[in-house]
């Protein structure tokens, strides 16, 4: 059985880890499978919004297998790295918002991938971790470098440092999702906020996600230069025009 599933309807790509099993481990295999579901998706024309998500109620995606983990050679562990590293690239950079849709354990390598997204939807169950120091490793998908962009300085070495998991209500609290529904409702209320991006300007979300990312990742001075090099890009646009006119419209 395929390790990833999508499928696309009224402009929204569902990407879904499917190893319920094993509560959705990413081994090599569905790493690579996810890297082509999120590279086809973003690339497939119509499409307006990624959701990524976890098959079964148990896991969003509980880490890195850990079995084929332990068996890796330096050079296939760089590899397994790599891959990992260039999954939650491709996430981060897609033009289309990207949305996490935490339905259970999203730990390791799962909470990287979450991290990766533009924002993150989690049930009332989820829970969020870590736990890379108690196999003695670190975080090596981009959490030591992200969560701290979230959740800050002290949050992200608690996290990394312990290896706790935070439930869904902290989680919240601490900035690792935006939003906290029912399990039952996770998906409805997810595809609710797909469509009201979707029915965004896309040029306007590419550019506004553009200059979000490069906030945490250029000097000020930097930053607001892109700003409004990038206001000025959409500026001169018909489709500007056009969402000026109506707002005028509306209000006349």
């Amino acid at each position: 059985m395929e390790p990833v599933h999508t499928w696309t309807e009224d402009g929204l790509c569902w990407i879904e880890i499917h190893r319920p099993e094993k509560l959705n481990a990413l081994d090599r295999a569905t790493l690579a499978a996810l890297a082509r579901a999120v590279r086809e998706g973003s690339a497939r024309e119509g499409v307006r919004v990624l959701l990524l998500t976890g098959a079964g109620e148990q896991a969003f995606a509980a880490g890195a297998d850990i079995a084929e983990m332990a068996v890796q050679d330096a050079a296939g562990i760089r590899a397994l790295m790599d891959l990992g590293k260039e999954t939650t690239r491709l996430l981060e950079s897609a033009p289309q918002p990207a949305i996490a849709v935490v339905n259970g354990y999203a730990l390791g390598g799962g909470c990287e991938l979450a991290l990766a997204c533009d924002l993150v939807l989690a049930s009332d169950r989820a829970q969020f971790g870590l736990p890379e120091v108690d196999l003695g490793v670190l975080p090596g998908w981009g959490g030591t470098q992200r969560l701290e962009r979230r959740v800050g300085y002290g949050r992200a070495r608690q996290m990394v440092l312990t290896g706790r998991r935070i439930p869904a209500p902290l989680a919240l609290e601490w900035g690792l999702c935006e939003a906290l529904v029912p399990a039952e409702s996770l998906r409805d209320e997810a595809a609710k906020l797909a469509r009201e991006l979707a029915a965004k300007d896309p040029g306007a979300l590419a550019a506004a996600m553009r200059a979000l990312h490069a906030a945490s990742a250029l000097p000020l001075e930097e930053g607001l230069r892109l700003e409004t090099e990038l206001f000025v890009e959409l500026f001169q646009r018909p489709e500007r025009e056009a969402a000026v006119e109506r707002f005028l419209q509306k209000r006349r």
